[in-house]
């Protein structure tokens, strides 16, 4: 194990000990690879399938036709303007392809999830049973807590468009990138704090042979010690994922200012490159973050009996 004993784990924070749990990972790159495909089998076909509709609904409203066309990124204000009037002619059209893929594609990911989770912890930790249905069930309420927490975003982020640009008088864009900034960052801090608890939960489920209701009840009392480890590795990783999202989009600009010698076709090639780097990192420092809960298991609750599921 990466720690010793429960009261030096206790006096160590949990940022203390990613490196060496991506150390770890890195040398276990069957892992990542596991990882990436549970995750490809599901997204590989989904974005299929939006390009797809896009081209659909791009044949019904061309982007000249909405004004998208006319986007000009150094006047921010009337970019705003039309962007929002073209989104007020797509909605509809995006809205009912939501209605159409979205329980599909919900329960394609539940399922696939469900089953790759439990591959991966098998093959991080042996000795781990193979409990898909369960699992399943758990990434159910995982997704059912995330869209929740996306739908409150939403709401607060219709709050601020209405109360700062759609109120009748002169739109205070500054006010609104404020708000729409503040919220953003406070959801997101939110989902680290609240989504540890539907992360650890398929852990108890298979390293302490719990039932899906006794998983999700343990995992609300681990004790003020392991919780707070779970949260600060949650946090950690998704500032790492958002660090993940600002390298990205600096490498897809690099190229931007030749793009008149190098042609749209090195552009896009660039683009497609940077984003396969984005998702494999991504996935990396998922399987990192599941190494750095097992191994706080370990200290804290490892002596425990199991509970009959």
């Amino acid at each position: 194990m990466l720690l010793s004993g429960k009261a030096a784990a206790e006096r160590v924070r949990g940022t203390q000990t990613i490196v060496g749990q991506m150390g770890w990972v890195f040398t276990r790159p069957s892992l990542t690879a596991l990882e990436v495909l549970w995750r490809w089998v599901f997204g590989a076909p989904l974005l299929v399938a939006c390009y797809v509709e896009v081209q659909k609904i791009f044949t019904l409203l061309p982007p000249e036709s909405t004004g998208l066309s006319d986007f000009d990124i150094t006047n921010p204000w009337m970019s705003a303007v039309k962007v929002a009037v073209a989104w007020d002619m797509y909605r509809p059209h995006v809205v009912e392809v939501m209605r159409r893929f979205g329980p599909l594609a919900a329960l394609a990911w539940i399922v696939l999830s469900g089953i790759g989770r439990n591959l991966v912890l098998r093959r991080m930790e042996r000795g781990l049973p193979f409990r898909p249905l369960a699992m399943i069930v758990l990434q159910t309420v995982w997704l059912a807590v995330l869209m929740l927490t996306g739908w409150a975003w939403w709401i607060s982020i219709n709050w601020a468009a209405a109360t700062h640009i759609g109120n009748g008088s002169e739109p205070d864009l500054v006010g609104y990138a404020t708000w729409a900034i503040f919220l953003s960052l406070g959801f997101f801090s939110l989902w680290a704090m609240v989504s540890w608890w539907v992360a650890i939960a398929p852990m108890l489920l298979l390293l302490e042979g719990r039932s899906v209701m006794g998983s999700l009840w343990q995992s609300l009392k681990l004790g003020k010690a392991f919780t707070n480890k779970l949260m600060e590795i949650n946090m950690v990783m998704g500032i790492v994922k958002l660090c993940l999202v600002v390298l990205a989009m600096v490498f897809s600009a690099v190229m931007l200012p030749f793009a008149s010698q190098i042609g749209a076709s090195t552009l896009h090639e660039e683009w497609l490159v940077v984003s396969v780097f984005y998702f494999v990192a991504s996935d990396f420092f998922h399987v990192a973050r599941l190494k750095g809960f097992i191994e706080f298991w370990h200290v804290f609750r490892e002596p425990a009996q199991p509970a009959n599921p």
